[in-house]
């Protein structure tokens, strides 16, 4: 993490900056005199040596010296809030503030907060052509939006440049302290942060799935070197999309976990329930808002349970299914263009789309396990446990007549754990090993005699 003196003494310097520039700026406006913006961006100060939080931010989105005093207003409310107190004057003959300075004050609040009238008044004056040029720096492809530094103005019927400006909540974070917030689950960002205490050693898979999920390692570790030295972005998009299809308890939602402790990257799950909505447009919105999110913190998202969502699509007759299909078609495009790491789980491949199949760099199918595999499993749960396993318990004979899967087998832990914890001494039964195999294959379905 960067050292506090120094990223403190980066942003002060920035704050000093824009103070002179505000004085400048209020100067000419009380004078009636001409302030070209030339005098205010110019000489903008040095950005200090890698390894300072604000300097690698800013420099990371390479922000123009306009852009980095829109920054610095947006920032003052968090930071120095009195920087903005000149604001507040008002007009002698109108008594009360000047409109143009722009900038909100609430009963409950002393500051003022900046708007994007604030920031053309600070970059134009009054001149009309130069407010409607420097207007183009909240465009959406721009850097202070696009590398989400500033909130995008809220749909809303005031005027658009009454909107506050203010700071993207991580970007502030990052902005001060070098570090990432780990985002919050909201119907913005409808995603939880997955972590598993497992290894790749307590993952059972077989060979072909395990030489499909060490590809998608590999180009983790090495999408720079085939991207840029090896020149393969001239023929392939930026990102790695992965589908994971087999019977719920096989391992999808830990290899996703594995994958993200390996990388180094936060894996969040999208919770499909939140995502999509009855409403036209929300779901749009609320997928917009993931992927932008994910975008550039580098986190690899997860979406469990896709056939929920991403199922083939249907014939139009309702404007419902046309909302559908447009939902996913609109997810279909999201996908391919993110630039990281997506990973689907579905239980069925046959549910899926096959346009959108077609999109996936990785297919990786997660059957039951074999008895070999299962008896691994069986011992693994029951290895190096503070309680003992009764003399009759016999692990090959479970893991020989039962096709269950890596979850069920552990849910039978969990019932077994439950039944031996209450007898003295505390000792696992075979019957309570049966009892719990026959509680998981009623769950399929399944009549065990």
């Amino acid at each position: 993490m960067t050292p506090a003196p120094s990223n403190a003494h980066a942003i002060a310097t920035e704050i000093a900056w824009f103070e002179h520039a505000l004085a400048r700026r209020l100067q000419s406006h009380a004078e009636g005199t001409p302030c070209d913006v030339g005098e205010l961006l110019h000489p903008a100060p040095d950005l200090p040596a890698p390894g300072t939080a604000y300097g690698d931010l800013v420099r990371a989105a390479e922000l123009d010296p306009a852009e980095r005093l829109v920054l610095v207003l947006a920032l003052l409310p968090h930071l120095r809030p009195e920087a903005l107190d000149a604001l507040l004057i008002r007009s002698e003959a109108l008594q009360r503030r000047f409109t143009e300075f722009g900038g909100r004050t609430t009963a409950d609040q002393v500051g003022v907060t900046p708007t994007l009238q604030t920031a053309l008044f600070l970059l134009a004056g009054d001149d009309l052509a130069a407010r409607l040029h420097w207007l183009g720096l909240f465009a959406p492809e721009r850097s202070l939006l696009a590398r989400h530094l500033l909130l995008p103005p809220p749909s809303s019927d005031e005027p658009a440049l009454t909107a506050p400006l203010r700071p993207a909540p991580d970007a502030l974070t990052r902005l001060l302290t070098g570090q990432t917030r780990a985002p919050i689950f909201s119907s913005a960002f409808p995603a939880q942060l997955l972590t598993t205490p497992y290894e790749w050693s307590d993952l059972v898979l077989e060979a072909t799935a395990r030489s499909e999920v060490d590809d998608i390692l590999a180009w983790q570790q090495h999408e720079t070197t085939l991207m840029r030295d090896w020149q393969l972005a001239r023929r392939l998009k930026p990102g790695y999309r992965a589908l994971f299809h087999g019977p719920p308890g096989t391992g999808k939602t830990l290899t996703a976990c594995l994958i993200g402790k390996a990388t180094g990257r936060p894996v969040y799950r999208t919770d499909l329930s939140r995502v999509v909505s009855k409403w036209i447009g929300e779901t749009e919105k609320n997928l917009a808002n993931l992927f932008e999110r994910a975008e550039h913190t580098g986190m690899i998202l997860f979406f469990d349970e896709a056939d929920s969502l991403f199922g083939k699509r249907t014939e139009t007759r309702t404007a419902n299914d046309r909302a559908a299909n447009q939902q996913i078609a609109y997810l279909l495009q999201r996908i391919e263009d993110f630039p990281g790491l997506v990973i689907l789980a579905s239980n069925l491949r046959s549910n899926l789309d096959e346009a959108f199949s077609r999109r996936f760099e990785t297919i990786v199918t997660f059957p039951l396990p074999d008895s070999e595999q299962r008896l691994r499993l069986w011992e693994d749960s029951f290895r190096d446990k503070p309680y003992r396993l009764a003399t009759d318990v016999d692990l090959k004979r479970l893991a020989r007549d039962h096709e269950l899967s890596g979850g069920s087998i552990v849910n039978v832990l969990r019932y077994a754990c439950l039944k031996a914890v209450a007898r003295d001494p505390q000792t696992i039964l075979q019957a309570d090993l049966v009892a719990g195999v026959r509680r998981e294959l009623r769950k399929d379905g399944k009549f065990v005699g």
